[in-house]
Order: structure tokens, then sequence, then C-alpha cells
């Protein structure tokens, strides 16, 4: 019975291999099924950027460690992104994404029984497991680009991100009326966007195991395999030495932007909540940040596919820079210079994430590309969870625009990187 399902699977596979029709068609129904599953994936994200630092405040008392939740569900991320990636390099996307998310949806429910009975234990450790969700959320972006060529690959990257907006925004901007559904049901308000995270991170872990077949990194794979062939004569090791700086380079580039992004994005709410703005009003900000992040991403795909890699990664460098310097310079009760760095926080990130992902993208082959995305996605994660637990600190020790002007200057690195790498493939 098992030999007869292997070759059924075989017989299926070889399908796909021979025909670029097929092909094109499960890249086209991999992407929309990704697309669905990221609009969840997108709300569930959501709920910890928004409220995770707040929790934590009112928790312990002091703004200290109010970066702490930040930095624990972006490490709980690593450890995911880790293994969701050998998950996906040993039995496809589908089994590694679906178990992301859904381990990720039990983490907000930890979140949510921390906060009704005031463990500050609890919450740390759900916030761990929470971030199995964010790396996943990031992760998803990569099985777009299995079946792409090297002219669609930043596009399909896009593609999964510019769904990602629907729930990322929506998320922030359900604060109030969560906050409002677990207050009815004697949770605290501020648990409230959990809920919604719990049920959007097992919803799109649904999706993905329900619909995302047939499996299209091991259609990649076997595709790639029938081509090796035509490859034989290629020098490997000045291949091999291309694609190795190609990755450093795309990882240096997500990493920059990773903790520039997160330390100032971390802040963000304790900073405005000293200046008398609501939880509403946060959201608001937040919710223009996170669609800064994602709904540009369409046309991003397009200029980084168009004008290259290297010129839209320092494009992120100076995007980032920018927020840096208004977020610093922004009086504290001006919401409308928030919401304009902010954006442009979200934008530079934006930015760099898709430019250095589909940098990475073109420097691994498809028999090892999930299991090295994962381990530089564990590099993003704990980059961020840096960032995230250094603002807090930052910002105790001296203020908000201190570290806004530090996470701008730190940006600026990127370009010398990009010239760096530009000049090195002459």
């Amino acid at each position: 019975m098992k030999d007869r399902d292997a070759g059924t699977q075989s017989a299926l596979v070889q399908s796909y291999v021979h025909s670029s029709e097929k092909q094109k068609a499960l890249y086209k129904r991999t992407l929309l099924v990704v697309s669905i599953s990221q609009i969840f994936g997108g709300a569930g994200l959501a709920a910890g950027v928004t409220v995770g630092a707040l929790i934590a405040q009112q928790m312990l008392g002091t703004d200290a460690y109010a970066g702490l939740p930040t930095a624990l569900f972006t490490l709980g991320s690593a450890g995911a992104a880790f293994s969701v990636g050998r998950l996906s390099q040993h039995f496809g996307r589908r089994a590694g994404l679906s178990a992301g998310f859904i381990i990720g949806g039990l983490g907000a429910i930890g979140v949510i029984i921390a906060a009704i009975i005031n463990s500050i234990l609890l919450l740390f450790a759900s916030l761990l497991i929470y971030g199995a969700g964010s790396a996943t959320n990031l992760q998803a972006r990569y099985a777009g680009t299995d079946l792409a060529n090297s002219k669609q690959r930043a596009t399909a990257i896009s593609m999964t991100m510019v769904f990602t907006t629907f729930g990322a925004v929506a998320g922030p901007n359900l604060v109030n009326v969560m906050g409002n559904i677990a207050e009815s049901i004697s949770v605290p308000s501020l648990a409230g966007p959990f809920i919604l995270a719990a049920v959007a991170y097992i919803l799109a872990g649904i999706v993905l195991f329900v619909l995302l077949r047939p499996e299209p990194l091991v259609i990649a794979k076997a595709i790639e395999a029938a081509k090796e062939d035509h490859h034989k004569s290629e020098d490997t090791d000045t291949y091999g030495h291309t694609y190795k700086r190609g990755i450093f380079v795309g990882a240096t580039v997500m990493i920059l932007t990773q903790i520039v992004m997160v330390a100032i994005m971390t802040m963000t709410p304790v900073h405005m909540n000293h200046h008398g703005h609501g939880l509403g009003t946060v959201g608001l900000v937040i919710g223009f940040h996170i669609g800064a992040m994602y709904l540009p991403s369409l046309f991003t795909g397009i200029l980084v596919d168009k004008l290259g890699r290297t010129t839209m990664a320092i494009a992120s460098g100076v995007t980032l820079l920018l927020a840096g310097l208004i977020a610093a310079l922004a009086p504290g009760d001006s919401m409308t210079l928030l919401i304009i760095a902010l954006s442009l926080l979200g934008l530079g990130w934006n930015l760099g994430l898709i430019s250095g992902t589909a940098l990475l993208v073109d420097s691994t082959e498809t028999s090892i590309r999930a299991k090295t995305q994962g381990t530089v996605d564990v590099l993003i994660a704990l980059s961020g969870a840096a960032g995230g637990a250094l603002s807090g600190m930052i910002v105790a020790g001296s203020s908000f625009p201190i570290l806004a002007v530090v996470g701008g200057l730190l940006s600026v690195l990127l370009i010398p990187v990009m010239i760096w790498y530009s000049r090195s493939k002459k």
C-alpha cells in the first residue's frame, strides 16, 4: 500500500516536472493559498505588536522592561523559524507553515490565561510560544517563490505580503472592540487582541494544511533535479562563493532593517501613552505602521525585480533614516508626525525585507533552500529580540528621541554594504 502511495506521489510530481503549464497553474494556486493564510496571519501578528508592551508595563509597573514582550515573542520566533525551516525542508511548506501558525495560536491562548490570573511568568512563557506565529507569518513569504523564476521572485514575495495587510491593519484597529469583548467575558481588556490572534493564527494553519497541495517545494526540488545534468560543467567553486556572498548580504539587509524597525516600533506605544494618547490612538498609529510594512509590497516587488536588489536595499536605509529622524523630532502629542514616522519605518522595513529576501532566494539552491531560509530567519528574529529588549532600556536610560536617532543612524550601514556587494559582483 505504501509503495502504491509512493508511486502515485512520484507520478504526480513528475507530471508537474514535465509540464510548464501545470507549473504555472500551481505557482498561481500556491500564491492564492498562501495569500489567504496571510490575511489571518497578519491579524494574529498585530496583537503582540499593539498591546504586548502595555500588558507588561501594567503587570510590572515600570517602563524599563516594557520591551521584553517584543523581545520574547521575537526570541520565540527565532526558535520557531529554525523548526519551521527544518520541517519545511524535510516535509514541505505545508507541514512547516501549518504547524507554526497553530503553535502560535496556542501561545496567544496562553497570554489570555496569563492576563486573567495575572501571572507574569506564564505571560513570558506564552509570548515565547506566540512568537511561532510571527516566524511562520514571515516564512510564508518564501512559499510563493519556490516555483517562481528569477524575474518573478520579488513580485511573488510581495504578493503574499500584500494580503497580510488586510489582517495586520484590521488587528490594531480592533483593539477597542476586542477589549470590550474581552471585558464582557471577564477577561482583562488588554488581552482582547490576543483572542483575535488565537483564532486568526489557528485559522491560518488550517487553511495551509487543507489547501496547500500539491506541495510546491517538493515540485521545485524535482524540477531542479531534472535540470542538474545541464549544469555539470559549471564552475561550482565560483558558483558557491557567489551564493555565499549573496546569502550573507541578503541576511545583513534583513537583520539591520529588523533591528531598527522593532526597536522604534516597540517603544512607540509606551511613548504615546506617556503623552496622554489613548489605546485607540495607539492602535491607529500602529495600524498605519503595519499597513506601511505590507501594503506597498506589490509595488516594492515589481521595483525590486525591475531596478534590482541593490538599489532598493539602499532605498530602505534612506527611508529608515528619515523615519528615525522624524520620530525623534516629533512632539509627543503630535499624532500626525508619529503616523508619518511610523509609516516610513514600516516602508523602510518593507523595502529591506523584500530586497533582502529576493537576494537570499537568488542565492540558494532548492535542495537546501528552506533550511537556509529558516536559519537566516533565526538571525532576523534574534536581532528583533535584541532590538526589542534594548529599546526599553535605552528609553529608560535616556529618551525615545535618542532611541529613534540611534535606529536611524544604524540603518545607514545598509548603504556601504550594498555598494560593496555591487562592486564585488563585477
